[in-house]
């Protein structure tokens, strides 16, 4: 459903359908309606880190 984005840095997953606890994002926020100053929650890597995995659901 949701594009997953994958951090360069240490491989974690930002999923938007099960949104990130560390930073209190909701389930449901797409990454590009993340804060700007959100960072991976394992290494702190900012947003232009990550790439899209896959290609998005139909």
């Amino acid at each position: 459903m949701s594009q997953r984005w994958e951090c360069r840095i240490c491989w974690h997953v930002y999923d938007p359908e099960e949104g990130d606890d560390v930073w209190q994002i909701e389930a449901g926020t797409g990454f590009e309606e993340l804060p700007e100053d959100w960072t991976c929650p394992i290494c702190e890597a900012t947003k232009d880190k990550f790439i899209r995995l896959g290609e998005p659901d139909a």
